[in-house]
């Protein structure tokens, strides 16, 4: 991917589009799709994704995040503002991404439909950069769709769009059918919906979670979720730890019909250092570099011998 295949929002000044270029270039490794290991859930999900049952000792540290991400193949880091600022001094070469808005997952949907308040703002994201030199590349938000909060979320997450671009950073928003309005969260007709908000705030990219129905195809489903998209980048959600080589067979899947990246945390952290460093090399391997699935399991398995 050049510099001029770099579609430039019309949001971002003229000053800022040199480095609008560079931070796309960057994020996506020049190759228009972005590899992004998830790290935001120590807020999220507390300590159930690193520590318990099938879960390696490794996760129970902060800074094996930090360390996967410093030492594999990856578009960006994703995670808050403050475990960045807390471990990023020794590893200023990680490409991060700092989402701005995060909650826990104590409260639950039949309790009180959710809501997602930005923690941190652009500005501040901004200010940081400048002050600590990092490779900030991008900024993240995370919409529930269906919640009674949405419009709230939605305007939270336009002003950020805007405010990002305007500093030159990219955006991904999180978007989630979600709430007691929302009978099936993994609809693909509803999250097509989702991703047509995400065009329509005119973010970057979208993460999203892969669709389900019975006895349906979810490569064939996720078409729709796609063209719905347009010009905004479609990125399918890893999920729940599952098999290397189921993982690596639906992330192919997802590529072949058109999505323009995927956002992995668990599979790949709750690894060992070794393990999650191969599993970040076989996703990018499918991602970026667009090996088969055969060829990126060549690259996990030679990894952990």
């Amino acid at each position: 991917m050049k510099k001029t295949d770099v579609k430039i929002p019309l949001d971002v000044p003229k000053a800022m589009r040199k480095q609008y270029i560079q931070n796309y270039l960057d994020i996506t490794r020049e190759s228009g799709k972005v590899m992004l290991f998830a790290g935001d859930q120590k807020i999220e999900h507390l300590n159930n994704d690193f520590y318990g049952e099938g879960i390696h000792s490794d996760d129970a540290r902060p800074r094996h995040l930090f360390e996967i991400a410093s030492k594999a193949k990856i578009g960006v880091f994703a995670t808050q503002l403050g475990l960045i600022a807390k471990y990023a001094d020794e590893y200023r070469g990680v490409p991060y991404l700092v989402k701005l808005n995060s909650k826990t997952n104590l409260i639950k949907t039949e309790q009180r439909d959710p809501y997602n308040g930005k923690i941190t703002s652009v500005g501040e994201v901004v200010e940081f950069q400048k002050n600590s030199g990092l490779k900030i590349l991008a900024v993240g938000y995370t919409i529930y769709l269906g919640s009674e909060y949405e419009a709230e979320m939605m305007r939270e997450a336009s002003r950020m769009i805007y405010e990002a671009h305007k500093n030159g950073l990219l955006t991904v928003l999180w978007i989630y059918p979600r709430g007691k309005a929302v009978k099936d969260e993994k609809d693909a007709h509803l999250i097509a919906g989702a991703t047509g908000v995400a065009v329509s705030l005119g973010s970057d990219f979208v993460k999203i979670s892969y669709p389900k129905k019975e006895g349906e195809d979810s490569k064939e489903l996720l078409r729709e979720v796609i063209q719905a998209a347009g010009k905004t980048g479609v990125v399918c959600a890893g999920g729940s730890s599952t098999d290397v080589k189921e993982f690596l067979q639906r992330l192919r899947n997802q590529i072949e019909v058109g999505a323009m990246g995927n956002a992995t945390g668990r599979n790949i952290h709750q690894k060992s250092l070794k393990q999650a460093i191969a599993m970040c090399n076989a996703i990018y391997s499918i991602t970026v570099e667009d090996k088969s699935v055969e060829e990126s399991l060549g690259i996990y398995n030679a990894h952990i011998v």
